[in-house]
């Protein structure tokens, strides 16, 4: 049984994009962060897991970014995979697919997003750890915090609170999550394209992913607001 780590990066990153029309042409995987492309920061923390035989990375077809960025030194640890799809799912199982090859089907495969920079190794190896003999898999998660409203619908005047949803055992999915391939591919496959992460795809087929309780540093850049607090925590991260 060996450990593999995937980031899907096909996507441009709209939202981010939206909120900045200058940024448009460079999808949110390839801006700088503290100097560097923000991938490599998702890549660097899993090729640090001594547990993890190899990342693959799986990118858009038409994908002109990539090759304007120096990568020497990642030869034995790193695959691109020029497979991705419309949608995150679609660009998850197109990479897993591509991987079987190398992968056996109770090989553990960890998703991780390519827009989540701080993931910190202690927080890795902690999930590697407790998910390691579970049945299932799992996932990092944070339990929610803040007080949550449901939103009236057609209001005229802008958004209004319908109700306050109770946030007793919610939680807030992180990446990695982490499953047996050949489970995670008949899962996805199962899925659809709408799901818009793999545990959901898991739950699907009546299976309970185990929660492994992180922290709000792995944070997922959606917003450039959000790219600015990234590097604060990188800052400590690497401190």
């Amino acid at each position: 049984m060996k450990y593999y780590a995937l980031i899907p990066a096909a996507g441009t990153g709209s939202r981010m994009s939206d909120a900045n029309p200058k940024q448009k042409t460079v999808p949110k995987q390839y801006m700088a962060l503290n100097a560097v492309p923000m991938i490599a920061h998702a890549m660097m923390v899993l090729a640090r897991e001594p547990r993890i035989a190899k990342l693959f990375v799986v990118l858009s077809p038409d994908d002109v970014w990539w090759d304007n960025y120096e990568w020497r030194g990642w030869e034995d640890r790193l695959q691109v995979l020029r497979c991705g799809g419309a949608t995150r799912a679609e660009t998850v199982l197109n990479g897993l697919q591509a991987m079987a090859s190398v992968c056996a089907p109770d090989d553990w495969v960890l998703v991780h997003d390519a827009a989540r920079p701080c993931l910190a190794d202690e927080v890795l190896g902690k999930l590697i750890n407790e998910v390691a003999d579970d049945p299932v898999g799992g996932l990092l998660a944070v339990p929610v915090a803040d007080t949550l409203k449901r939103a009236a619908a057609n209001t005229p005047s802008g958004a209004r609170a319908e109700a306050t949803v109770p946030r007793a055992g919610l939680w807030q999915a992180q990446t990695p999550q982490m499953f047996r391939h050949g489970k995670l591919v008949e899962a996805l496959r199962a899925a659809g394209s709408d799901i818009t992460d793999d545990a959901s795809a898991i739950e699907q087929l009546g299976l309970q992913p185990r929660l492994v309780e992180s922290d709000s540093r792995n944070l997922k850049v959606t917003y450039p607001q959000d790219r600015e607090l990234a590097s604060l925590i990188l800052g400590q991260l690497n401190a």
